[in-house]
C-alpha cells in the first residue's frame, strides 16, 4: 500500500456501534472516524454517551454490535491492555492513578516486564524512563514520589504522561483518548496541555471530550455532537461558534429561559454567614466575606492559594485559629463536621471519589448518613420503613428533585458506583 493511500485510511473508525446497560441504551448506532494527525472533539450534555464511547474505544466496554476498525483493520478490543498494544491510550475523567504506587510505577503499570533484569524490576531504569514521559508534560517531580503525595492536578498530569508513554512504545500510529482532561487544571496547565496536543498531533490522532466548548473549538479539527447515545451532528471546528454547538447539543436554540432566569431571585439583605479576619496558620489568613441569603459567592484562586483549606474550615473539617465566623447571627467555631452540619453547612469535596464514596455501604446510608446527619437520616428511615421498594424509590426521587440530598443510587444495597455516578446523580 502506497504511503498516500495509507494516509487516507482513518486511524480509528466506528460503524453502527451500540452499547446497552440495564434500562439504558448508552450508545445507539454510533458511527464516526478519527483521521490520522487529527483532533476530533466530542461534545454533548451529561449522559449523552461521550464517556461510554471512549470506553468502548479503549476496550473497557465491549460493544453489543457494530464494527471497530484500527488503521483499516477490523479489531475486537477485549481489554484496555489490548487497546494499548494496538496503539490506543485513554486519559480518564475519574483518575486511574493508584495513590499507593510511585509516579513511575503508575506510568508503567502493567508493563513492568519492560524493566526486568535478572528476574527483578529495575526501579532505576523505570524511573529513568518515567522521567522522559514527565518531561513531556513539564512536570518537575521525582518519578519515585508516591502519587498519594501529589496534588489532584499533578496526578492528572501523571495520567496524561502515562497515556503519552504509548508514543515511545508503538512504532506505528497511535490514538490518545482524552476524557475531560482539563477539568481540574489551572489555565497555565490547560495552555500547556494544548501545546502538548498540538505537538502530539504531528504523530498521533486524538479524541477530545470537554464541557468547555471554547476549548473544543480551540484544539479540534472536527466535532461530533452526541445526544441520547446518538451522533446527531458532525461539523468542522473552523468557523463554528459556541452558540451553534450548544444548539446541536440540546436540540433547541439557546435562550434566557434555558437558565431559568425568570425563576432567579435577587439575594436578600440577610447575612447568613460572615467571616472576619478568619485565618489558619499555614493555609490562609485575614479572610473577610459576607454571604447573603439566596446568593452564590465565588471563591477563586490558584492551586495552593488556600481556597480548598478555607472551604474545609467552613465545613468543620479543620478549625480556624484566628478571626471569627458567624452563622445565622451566631458566633461559631467549628472543630468537627457534625458541628457544621448541625448549622446547615455541608461540603462537596474536590476528590469526591475518594472522600465521599464508601464501598461496601448501602447508598441509602451514604445519601442520608453523613457526619451529623442523624436527624435527616432518622426522618428518612422513619418515613420509608413501611414503604414498598417502589414507594421508597419514589420518595428518594422526590427528595433528590428538591435537592434536599445528593445521592448516588436509590435506597438499595449496591456494589461500587459505576462510571460517573460519584460525580453525577443517577436515579433509575
Amino acid at each position: 500500500m502506497s504511503p498516500h493511500v495509507e494516509q487516507m485510511i482513518p486511524a480509528l473508525e466506528l460503524r453502527g456501534v451500540s452499547k446497552s446497560f440495564p434500562g439504558v441504551k448508552a450508545l445507539d448506532n454510533v458511527s464516526l472516524t478519527i483521521n490520522r494527525n487529527e483532533v476530533v472533539g466530542i461534545i454533548g450534555e451529561n449522559g449523552a454517551g461521550k464517556t461510554s464511547l471512549l470506553k468502548v474505544l479503549n476496550g473497557i466496554y465491549q460493544a453489543d454490535g457494530g464494527e471497530f476498525l484500527v488503521n483499516g483493520r477490523q479489531v475486537k478490543l477485549a481489554s484496555p491492555r489490548q487497546a494499548f498494544d494496538t496503539g490506543i491510550a485513554m486519559v480518564f475523567q475519574e483518575q486511574s492513578i493508584l495513590p499507593s504506587l510511585t509516579v513511575a510505577e503508575n506510568i508503567f503499570l502493567g508493563r513492568e516486564e519492560e524493566f526486568l533484569r535478572f528476574g527483578l524490576i529495575s526501579k532505576a531504569r523505570m524511573n529513568e524512563a518515567a522521567a522522559v514521559e514527565l518531561k513531556k508534560v513539564h512536570l518537575d517531580i521525582h518519578p519515585g514520589t508516591l502519587c498519594s503525595k501529589l496534588t489532584f492536578a499533578d496526578r492528572q498530569m501523571v495520567e496524561i504522561a502515562k497515556a503519552l508513554s504509548l508514543d515511545s512504545r508503538i512504532d506505528g500510529d497511535i490514538t490518545i483518548l482524552l476524557d475531560e482532561p482539563t477539568s481540574v487544571l489551572e489555565r497555565k496547565e490547560v495552555e500547556l496541555l494544548f501545546e502538548i496536543i498540538a505537538d502530539l498531533k504531528k504523530r498521533a490522532s486524538i479524541a477530545f471530550i470537554s464541557h468547555r466548548l471554547d476549548e473544543v473549538l480551540a484544539v479540534s479539527d472536527r466535532v461530533y455532537v452526541m445526544r441520547d447515545g446518538k451522533v446527531v451532528k458532525e461539523f468542522a471546528a473552523d468557523g463554528a461558534t459556541e452558540k451553534d454547538m450548544h444548539q446541536y447539543m440540546v436540540g433547541r436554540q439557546l435562550h434566557n429561559e434555558y437558565y431559568r432566569e425568570a425563576r432567579q431571585a435577587i439575594p436578600s439583605e440577610t447575612v447568613l454567614m460572615e467571616a472576619a479576619g478568619l485565618g489558619k496558620t499555614g493555609a490562609f489568613r485575614n479572610v473577610n466575606f459576607k454571604l447573603h441569603g439566596g446568593e452564590v459567592l465565588g471563591i477563586a484562586g490558584v492551586i495552593g492559594s488556600g481556597r480548598e483549606d478555607l472551604a474545609r474550615c467552613l465545613a468543620g473539617h479543620t478549625a480556624a485559629d484566628s478571626g471569627t465566623l458567624t452563622v445565622n447571627d451566631k458566633s461559631v467555631r467549628f472543630t468537627s463536621v457534625p458541628q457544621a452540619t448541625a448549622n446547615g453547612i455541608g461540603l462537596v469535596p474536590a476528590e469526591r471519589k475518594i472522600e465521599v464514596s464508601v464501598r461496601g455501604v448501602t447508598v441509602t446510608r451514604l445519601a442520608v448518613d453523613g457526619d451529623g446527619g442523624v436527624s435527616l437520616r432518622d426522618d428518612f428511615l422513619n418515613q420509608t420503613q413501611a414503604m414498598t421498594a417502589s414507594s421508597r424509590k419514589k420518595r428518594m426521587r422526590d427528595i433528590v428533585d428538591r435537592k434536599e440530598l445528593s445521592g448516588r443510587r436509590l435506597p438499595e444495597p449496591t456494589e461500587a458506583p459505576r462510571e460517573k455516578t460519584v460525580r453525577k446523580l443517577t436515579v433509575r
